[in-house]
């Protein structure tokens, strides 16, 4: 049977890594986070930082915490049908509700977790959307407190501390492909 998984953490946790990994291994990406970039695009919004949480924001202010899950329902339905799938950038416990009512046992979640001094000094460095610590502890705390990102963590089936090494966290990202595979 297939599976959904969903890698969530912090921003600069090391997402688009894990999930590169699982894309490499055969799964089939969804990245939720496509549908700011894509609303940014039709408004002609320049790619920032503000103009990301505006978006995020907006769409959730419908009162519909799921939103984002649902705005990608198809493209996981679709992706679904062909093998298994790893949603980038899962952050609402509304959307890994959805998510799991739909795909029960067969979705997993993976989180992706790293010391606060070590994601601010990955985040600082990085070539797209790079983010000060102000920017950095903004960003976390309007996270948590308006789209309920601290959820689908807390409860993941899987941990990854992602404190060291590129190998290392492959290292284990092939541990938990293992034993979703037994």
């Amino acid at each position: 049977m297939n599976k959904v998984i969903a890698i969530v953490g912090m921003c600069g946790a090391g997402k688009s890594e894990v999930t590169n990994f699982f894309e490499e291994k055969g799964y089939k990406r969804v990245y939720f986070g496509a549908v700011t970039f894509d609303e940014m695009k039709r408004r002609n919004l320049p790619q920032t930082q503000e103009n990301e949480r505006k978006i995020r924001e907006e769409f959730r202010a419908s009162g519909d915490m799921a939103i984002y899950a649902k705005l990608n329902e198809k493209k996981i339905a679709d992706a679904y049908k062909e093998g298994n799938v790893v949603i980038e950038s899962m952050y609402s416990w509304s959307e890994y509700k959805y998510v799991k009512e739909l795909y029960g046992d067969n979705f997993k979640v993976i989180a992706v977790v790293v010391d606060k001094a070590t994601r601010k000094d990955r985040i600082a460095v990085r070539d797209v959307r790079a983010l000060n610590n102000c920017e950095v502890d903004t960003r976390d705390l309007t996270e948590i407190e308006n789209i309920e990102k601290a959820g689908p963590i807390a409860i993941a089936d899987y941990y990854i501390l992602n404190n060291s090494s590129m190998s290392g966290l492959n290292s284990r990202c092939q541990e938990i492909l293992d034993s979703l595979n037994q």
